[in-house]
């Protein structure tokens, strides 16, 4: 990777500022036109390099005080299908798949978020409705962890970004 683009990692993984125009705020800070920022990202994207940018919600902060990862079990062929269904449900913040395995046949898993745990297992209800998947499995949130966004390079300002190394 070149300076500039170990200089973007940087300031990605910082998380995007808290204004009204972030990638001018983050092209400013690496020293480059916001134009050039957003072409490096586009590439990247075209690339497979950079999947999404996204923010991470605090669900407890927004009045949402209860969250379960709910373990769908699909058939492989249907799994496509099904994960689109439950994904578009606005209380689903992610949904994926998964491998399964002899001990754990879950397939697809989605988070959802609700006022309470009795609001949970009446939308996961409506889910299965709509899905036609009765075998599923809710792990309730018990404490929220701490969420860091993964780092891959040194943060600006040490010496190592300054130099681009």
């Amino acid at each position: 990777m070149s300076s500039t683009e170990n200089k973007i990692l940087a300031v990605l993984q910082q998380g995007l500022p808290r204004s009204q125009r972030p990638y001018d705020d983050m092209a400013r800070e690496i020293g480059i036109d916001t134009s050039r920022l957003l072409e490096i990202l586009k590439q990247w994207k075209r690339q497979g390099k950079l999947r999404r940018i996204g923010a991470i919600v605090n669900h407890f902060k927004i009045g949402l005080g209860a969250g379960a990862m709910v373990a769908w079990r699909v058939e492989r062929d249907r799994v496509t299908e099904v994960g689109e269904i439950l994904a578009k449900f606005e209380q689903v913040s992610h949904a994926y798949e998964r491998y399964v395995s002899k001990d754990w046949p879950y397939s697809v898993y989605t988070m959802v978020h609700a006022k309470s745990a009795d609001d949970i297992q009446q939308i996961v209800l409506q889910m299965s409705r709509a899905c036609g998947i009765s075998n599923y499995r809710i792990l309730l949130t018990e404490r929220e962890l701490k969420k860091a966004p993964p780092t891959y390079t040194a943060q600006l300002g040490t010496q190592e970004a300054k130099e681009g190394g």
